[in-house]
């Protein structure tokens, strides 16, 4: 395409062979330029055109380079994406975007005095079994809603072998810094800024010495409570989501396939791509006048990762907001960093 945003990653790790780098390659309104890879070449293998940079001093001096992805290890995030701004680079920025609020408002600051844009990476959005969510909670199917209930559960019980993801010292180490800004942009997005939020932080794992089991609250006024949970000693996943109204219930697991099929090599573009299997439909009861339930199974939509640089690309050739805002990020951080009630819980030597 005329015009296409060129486009250069700051890594190509799994981050950037997974999730962005192939949408890049996919969309046809941005240009896969180049990436930096320290030590072992590889991008080169399945795009042959792309620039392979030794460092992010090289790629961020390449003039031809519009967006850069800064998709590099949490601690960074926030120093690269600055670096990028400073050099006149539009920049997507990999979830956390940062680890304190005075950081996002810092560098939207600073996009916004060098007349350049700054993406929160929030692809999660575009996970078909949310989408579903998002679907039923609009219908209005439910009824007034009264609890809602969002897991990203995992057994993952050895300590990461990237020692930095477990060093309490590292600014965003921690499941809360890894899942947290997932699974909160997803119920910030359907409810909006909460008016009250605790927050219940363990550690269980041998050894660990961050958080790998969050429990996070957000009450709305005359609206439901809202519990995100995740952990990394969770045996047995329960549904997903979970959602209670006055006129009915919906149970979803996290079915969502894209991770996988990308981890395989399919291209976003395969007719298959981002379908989930029929049999993991959602479950919608709702309940009738004469309290007779009736159960239906809802097939999620689509799953497409691919609408996020829709979104990115549509901001920058033509203005359109971008729906991941400051704000959003800013009750992200709040909720994540300075909840009204703090309890911690499990074992807190480290032992």
């Amino acid at each position: 395409m005329t015009n296409a945003i060129q486009t250069g990653l700051l890594a190509y790790g799994m981050s950037g062979q997974l999730f962005q780098a192939p949408f890049v390659a996919a969309h046809p309104g941005f240009a896969l330029r180049a990436v930096v890879e320290r030590s072992r070449k590889q991008a080169q293998q399945r795009y042959p055109d792309v620039i392979s940079y030794d460092a992010v001093e090289e790629l961020l001096a390449d003039e031809a380079i519009e967006l850069v992805v800064v998709n590099t290890p949490n601690d960074s995030h926030v120093q690269l994406a600055r670096q990028a701004l400073q050099a006149g680079k539009h920049v997507l920025l990999e979830k956390p975007v940062a680890t304190t609020m005075a950081e996002v408002a810092e560098l939207w600051q600073l996009a916004r005095a060098m007349n350049r844009q700054i993406f929160a990476y929030q692809n999660r959005r575009w996970d078909s079994d949310f989408q579903s969510v998002q679907q039923v909670v609009a219908s209005g199917q439910l009824g007034q809603l009264v609890e809602v209930t969002f897991r990203f559960d995992r057994y993952k019980l050895p300590l990461h072998h990237k020692l930095f993801k477990e060093q309490p010292e590292t600014a965003g180490s921690g499941l809360l810094f890894d899942l947290g800004p997932h699974i909160l942009d997803q119920a910030l997005s359907l409810f909006g800024q909460p008016h009250r939020t605790r927050a219940t932080l363990g550690r269980y794992r041998p050894g660990s010495q961050v958080t790998d089991y969050f429990q996070l609250q957000l009450f709305y006024p005359g609206g439901p409570l809202v519990t995100l949970v995740s952990g990394l000693v969770i045996p047995q996943p329960l549904p997903s989501y979970v959602l209670h109204g006055t006129q009915g219930s919906y149970l979803k697991a996290r079915a969502d396939v894209q991770e996988t099929q990308l981890d395989q090599g399919l291209s976003p573009l395969d007719p298959s791509y981002g379908l989930e299997p029929g049999e993991l439909a959602g479950q919608l009861t709702l309940v009738d006048s004469e309290g007779q339930k009736t159960v239906t199974p809802v097939p999620a939509p689509k799953g497409d990762y691919l609408q996020l640089f829709e979104a990115v690309y549509q901001a920058l050739r033509h203005g359109a907001p971008y729906p991941i805002t400051e704000e959003h990020l800013l009750w992200q951080l709040r909720v994540m960093t300075q909840p009204d009630e703090r309890w911690e819980i499990g074992h807190q030597s480290g032992a």
